[in-house]
């Protein structure tokens, strides 16, 4: 009997939170273990109430030509990795593991690669995640130590300003 090994057991259950995903660019998964158990999961998604971007069959990113990774300020959803700390409590988030896959939605393929973008690396940190692991195919998988996304602050100017003298 050949066992899924565990890391690739939690991001097929990422994979299939994706299926709940309402966006018509990107379909994102994620869930929260700690422990060896599920604290949350969670899909990006319209806030609750508003209505989907699947429900519209409207993207505002997309008929702007927006790239991925960029204005994520007029995106109608909540991030997945925002909805599963959402809906857990700190206290179980700290040290966790946060699995994640992203698919196409067109095509239903695993987009590799992907990645929280920066505020929701944001909210990571503060949930106290230890650990990030990311899909790229069926068996492969990326790692980010949440520590260096701390260590490697992407909010700071590469080149930041000497300082004036007086």
């Amino acid at each position: 009997m050949n066992r899924i090994d565990k890391e690739n057991y939690y991001l097929d259950i990422a994979e299939t939170v994706a299926e709940r995903a309402t966006c018509l660019r990107r379909c994102y998964g994620a869930i929260i273990v700690r422990n060896d158990e599920i604290i949350a999961t969670g899909y990006n998604g319209a806030p609750r109430g508003r209505k989907n971007c699947v429900d519209l069959n409207h993207c505002t990113r997309a008929a702007l030509k927006i790239p991925s990774g960029q204005r994520y300020e007029l995106c109608r959803s909540v991030h997945a990795e925002a909805n599963a700390i959402i809906s857990a409590a700190r206290s179980e988030t700290i040290g966790s593991t946060l699995y994640m896959a992203c698919v196409d939605p067109s095509t239903g393929a695993l987009i590799p690669g992907s990645t929280s973008c920066a505020m929701c690396r944001r909210l990571i940190i503060n949930a106290g995640i230890a650990r990030v692991v990311i899909r790229n195919s069926k068996s492969e998988f990326s790692v980010v130590h949440v520590e260096d996304w701390i260590r490697d602050d992407d909010s700071l100017p590469a080149d930041p300003p000497a300082p004036e003298q007086a």
